[in-house]
């Protein structure tokens, strides 16, 4: 692979507060329960929530902090038959414990993002939020809504010509 990139750190911007104080109950994916929970939000992204409630889901991405180490071979929940390459599954033993959530946005308020359908556990800090736009996340329709996206879908194709 060549020259190996150096180690990368990040801060969490928010903690993720659900009801599930352990992960025995939770849910394996997002979007099987409708469960309620919040993103406590840390002050210096606050002016970042500007536009995001147009929007009716977004991504987390997350530090799975109660991950344990990670396995090059996990026996997926969905097949228990065989093994299977852990970059080729949901397992959250990856190499970095970074997990994705696709959550239900309910609201938008000071500091706080209230969402449905969490897989999360009490606590999980959150690394970012990104808005669910099916032009590029959905490879079938899917039916929400995209906010301000919306207006601005059709110039995601327009070729921009320079000096004409």
């Amino acid at each position: 692979m060549g020259d190996h990139p150096r180690a990368v750190t990040y801060e969490p911007i928010g903690v993720v507060r659900s009801p599930y104080t352990t992960l025995d109950g939770m849910p394996l994916q997002t979007g099987v329960d409708d469960v309620d929970a919040t993103v406590e939000l840390d002050a210096r992204v606050h002016g970042a929530l500007r536009d995001l409630d147009g929007f009716s889901h977004v991504w987390l991405l997350v530090h799975l902090h109660r991950v344990d180490g990670w396995t090059p071979e996990v026996t997926p929940f969905l097949d228990d038959a065989r093994p299977r390459g852990v970059l080729a599954t949901r397992s959250p033993r990856h190499p970095n414990p970074i997990g994705l959530s696709l959550v239900e946005l309910v609201a938008v308020e000071p500091g706080v993002l209230r969402i449905r359908g969490v897989d999360l556990v009490d606590g999980t800090p959150v690394l970012d939020v990104k808005p669910y736009v099916p032009l590029f996340d959905a490879r079938d329709a899917a039916a929400v809504r995209t906010g301000w996206f919306a207006a601005a879908a059709e110039r995601v194709r327009t070729v921009r010509r320079y000096g004409a």
